[in-house]
């Protein structure tokens, strides 16, 4: 078993130790180690972490191959410092039943540079009519504990709280894609005083909070577990933070995005900025990033979504709704978080890996940087400020808002169980 010995990394920002990797665990973490033939790799004052865990990643394979793939998708995730990602269930065919799910599981697996874990579909063709078949996704090789429609809402109010009945049984979450299509239709951009100006179509705050306030709601109701997905407005984290006070078993993601970009990139009407939820106001930002460090808002969840070039080089109204983000994630929320005093790097492990590991289920991820623990690390040159170069991403689409923008921050190293998926930046 190979050994690898990380020298003087500053484990979770805090003083400089090292590192001792044996096989697929952490052997040893303290001040002055040796290990006779081990790999030595010399941190220099760089920030060791816990593998980072996204619970809303789209991989778009099977059927739509040329934005995604699992090998490049799972690629990016490792460039990103990513050990583990949740595979939403939008893809085609659905991620509906057990063969699906276990198709993408076990691509994760053949490829390697993370663990994969697949979302199940709430409902059958994501359609909001019939529930999928939840029960045996779970049962599955694939073992599935997260399910979504994400893309639609499951906005039947039935459908939901039969959802979050079922899925109780097993310890299961619902994953809400939080938007009223009746408040929505045709929207293109937040609603408000700069849709007005562009005469886009507004998408109104309340229709994200209405629906995260009904499942709550509903949440409470069963006694079941509900999470939102992509949380984007003020109102929708005071919901949350009530519902928390309840004792409501309500988690909450924010997007890298969402923390830093506003509906006034919109001006330039480049479709870059076209995503769903909307980028909202200045205030919103500000309220997510309170929420994301008092801890209303739990985690951070990327939400890549990539597109092939044709559908975002086109005109607005045309363009598809999204964004990549796995290997630009982590510098983001350095910028908003971390070098603007809100959150330590302990905060940032807690919101990127523990507590997206806890709410899915990842075994193995997550985990302290302590000696018995699997070795899924993550090395970052906190130091580090570069341009955004899409050129050089690991994902097969280049739909970054990013591009040329100075950001804080570069993976240059990481491990999924003492394997090296990253080593000085490059994939290995």
């Amino acid at each position: 078993m190979s050994k690898i010995l990380i020298r003087g990394a500053k484990v979770l920002g805090g003083e400089p130790q090292d590192v001792l990797i044996d096989g697929e665990v952490i052997a040893e973490v303290g001040a002055g180690l040796s290990a006779e033939g081990a790999e030595v790799v010399e941190a220099g004052g760089k920030v060791l972490l816990p593998g980072l865990v996204d619970l809303h990643t789209h991989l778009r394979e099977p059927g739509r191959e040329d934005s995604e793939t699992v090998l490049t998708g799972t690629r990016a995730a490792a460039s990103g410092g990513y050990t583990a990602v949740f595979a939403m269930a939008n893809t085609f065919p659905v991620a509906d039943t057990a063969g699906v799910v276990e198709q993408v599981y076990r691509l994760g697996r053949e490829h390697g540079y993370c663990d994969v874990q697949p979302i199940g579909a709430v409902t059958v063709g994501l359609e909001g009519r019939k529930l999928a078949e939840l029960g045996a996704m779970h049962d599955s090789a694939a073992g599935v504990t997260v399910f979504s429609d994400d893309g639609k809402c499951v906005d039947d109010a039935v459908i939901m709280r039969r959802a979050l009945e079922y899925v109780k049984a097993f310890g299961g979450v619902v994953a809400q894609h939080a938007q009223e299509p009746r408040l929505t239709e045709g929207a293109q951009m937040n609603e408000g005083v700069v849709s007005a100006e562009l005469g886009l179509g507004g998408w109104p705050a309340v229709a994200e909070e209405s629906v995260i306030a009904r499942d709550v709601l509903l949440a409470e109701h069963v006694g079941s577990r509900v999470h939102i997905c992509h949380l984007s407005t003020a109102g929708s984290v005071e919901i949350v933070r009530w519902a928390k006070s309840r004792g409501i078993q309500v988690t909450a993601e924010v997007t890298p995005h969402h923390l830093l970009l506003t509906e006034e990139m919109v001006r330039s009407y480049n479709p870059v900025y076209k995503v769903n939820p909307p980028l909202r106001t200045d205030r919103d930002v500000l309220a997510l990033r309170e929420a994301l460090a008092d801890g209303t808002i739990d985690i951070v969840a990327t939400d890549h979504a990539p597109h092939p070039h044709e559908d975002k080089d086109c005109e607005w109204a045309a363009a598809a709704m999204g964004m990549v983000g796995l290997e630009t994630a982590l510098s983001v929320v350095q910028e908003t978080m971390v070098d603007t005093g809100l959150l330590d790097w302990a905060g940032v492990a807690d919101r990127m890996s523990v507590k997206p590991a806890r709410i899915g289920q990842a075994d193995g991820h997550g985990r302290p940087v302590s000696a018995g623990e699997p070795a899924n690390l993550t090395l970052v040159d906190t130091a580090y400020r570069g341009l955004v170069d899409p050129a050089g991403f690991a994902s097969r689409s280049r739909n970054t808002p990013y591009e040329g923008r100075e950001l804080p921050g570069r993976v240059t190293h990481t491990w999924l169980r003492g394997k090296a998926t990253l080593v000085d930046g490059k994939l290995t």
